[in-house]
């Protein structure tokens, strides 16, 4: 199938459906059915997938509502009917297109777009932690906080967030696998069809008795932290001796019991020449992801603000990694949105330099790197940039909602709280969400930057600098004039 077509293709189904007559029907039959026990729109593409025979009379319309939708988008990517079937025989895919499609019936077809609920929920499910990371945004210590929910609450919390079409619901800390209850949590949230993650420092797993009970809880996915590729670099960074060694059985036993493995580093002055090696070392231990994490200035990181990189330093490891994946099996990503401006800067150069089209089709974001080329490229801007609020959001071990992890839990930035709020008119109209999604409402000079749909900066930056969701990342080279008035004041500060 040609370019031409396939943008054809997506214009024709992006016609069809941002309209108010086919928005207000597909908002009504994205409820829940409780004849047939579920999300309708995702009833009925059960019955499109062949996963489901029977269904009500008003799920049966939907399928026949949704299956030319359907066939159009997945004509619009190229995607044979034979593939749309198996991809969507998996319940988080259907989640997940159920997500998009609930999403276009309550905002339109928006840049960047929103879909009807967080893709990713990272619930910070205990404050207990068995390393002293000098990082950590959430001040994680040896003891869990008194105001932490209840196993029941917990279990409810779940059920909320996989009737408001929460796609992937990963735990984190603190750390997991210290509560005594994470195994239930990780089997409940997959039974409701939600992908399960964990975000580890990996200790737990060097047993690999251990990592077969989490798959068989219904774990898929296992985020593990290595901040170095030497293990004096690492156990500095997390504070406890011998930290390095588990992580690296952990990582390994994952990948060896099928677990799709990322490893994430978070890079600082002290540890941001390791990179290069920690991404070799992740991908010799077989991960099929790297995520290099953007450094943010919050819990206990504030006690190392100096150790941020600058811009120049940000830019410097970021082309370092995008030139890294042309020779690496392993996926690099990251969480710091100039990853994408960085990377199209690089492809732009290149064109110009040979005279010909990009060889590098990728086009970088926070959640995966899509394969995009020529006008495709335009739907970089409907997905890229920060994700904070619009893709994901975080909850506290207490229940709290905050747009994303790296967050002060302070009363301006907090939106709510899982058990005493409703959480999907929190997700639909509340005003800081909304300051996080609207990239026109950028200070400079994000707000005039050509790349601000595909990277626009990372919005908990710019709050934990400036208290203000909407000011500029002065983690950006073209925001540099930020970053030395920042240096400047503190200078005085001193002084």
């Amino acid at each position: 199938m040609g370019e031409a077509s396939a943008v054809n293709a997506i214009q024709l189904f992006r016609t069809i459906v941002d309209n108010p007559i086919m928005r207000r029907i597909l908002r009504g039959f994205s409820k829940h059915c409780d004849k047939d026990g579920g999300n309708r729109l995702e009833i009925a593409l059960e019955l499109i997938v062949g996963v489901r025979k029977k269904a009500c009379f008003k799920c049966q319309i939907s399928k026949k509502i949704l299956a030319p939708i359907i066939r159009v988008a997945a004509k619009g990517f190229g995607v044979p009917d034979s593939k749309m079937k198996e991809k969507f025989a998996d319940p988080a895919w259907r989640r997940g297109l159920v997500n998009v499609i609930r999403g276009i019936g309550w905002f339109g077809v928006r840049h960047p777009f929103v879909p009807g609920a967080p893709f990713q929920i990272v619930w910070n499910i205990t404050k207990a932690c068995n390393l002293k990371c000098i990082h950590c945004y959430e001040s994680a210590g040896g003891k869990k906080d008194p105001d932490e929910l209840s196993t029941e609450d917990v279990l409810k919390g779940i059920d909320r967030l996989a009737d408001a079409g929460c796609v992937i619901l990963a735990f984190s800390g603190g750390e997991p696998t210290i509560h005594p209850d994470i195994l239930k949590f990780i089997k409940h949230a997959h039974q409701k069809g939600i992908y399960a993650a964990v975000a580890t420092n990996g200790l737990a797993f060097a047993s690999r008795e251990t990592v077969k009970e989490y798959k068989r809880a219904g774990l898929e996915f296992a985020q593990i932290s290595l901040d170095a590729a030497h293990a004096e670099v690492h156990d500095k960074f997390r504070g406890v001796p011998g930290a390095f060694e588990k992580t690296v059985k952990g990582i390994k036993n994952c990948v060896d019991e099928g677990l799709f493995v990322e490893v994430a580093m978070t890079i600082t002055k002290a540890n941001y020449k390791e990179m290069p090696a920690t991404v070799e070392l992740a991908d010799k231990l077989g991960a099929r992801w790297f995520m290099l994490y953007n450094f943010v200035p919050v819990g206990r990181g504030v006690e190392i603000i100096d150790l941020d990189l600058t811009p120049d330093e940000r830019e410097q490891v970021l082309t370092l990694c995008w030139e890294k994946m042309k020779t690496m099996r392993i996926d690099l990503l990251s969480t710091a949105p100039q990853f994408a401006k960085v990377a199209q800067d690089i492809e732009e150069r290149n064109m110009k330099l040979h005279k010909e089209s990009s060889s590098r089709d990728v086009v970088p974001t926070h959640f995966y790197n899509p394969q995009l080329s020529g006008q495709l490229k335009r739907l970089a801007d409907f997905i890229g940039g920060c994700g904070a609020g619009r893709f994901y959001m975080s909850i506290e071990p207490n229940g709290d909602l905050y747009p994303c992890v790296f967050f002060p839990h302070e009363k301006q930035v907090k939106v709510g709280n899982l058990l005493t709020d409703d959480f999907e008119p929190i997700w639909r109209y509340n005003e800081l969400l909304w300051e996080c999604r609207d990239k026109d409402k950028l200070a400079e000079n994000c707000r005039s930057c050509k790349y601000k749909y595909t990277c626009g900066g990372c919005r908990a930056r710019a709050y934990n600098y400036f208290h203000n969701v909407c000011a500029p990342d002065p983690g950006c080279t073209l925001n540099k004039e930020y970053w030395l008035k920042l240096k400047n004041m503190k200078n005085r500060h001193v002084n």
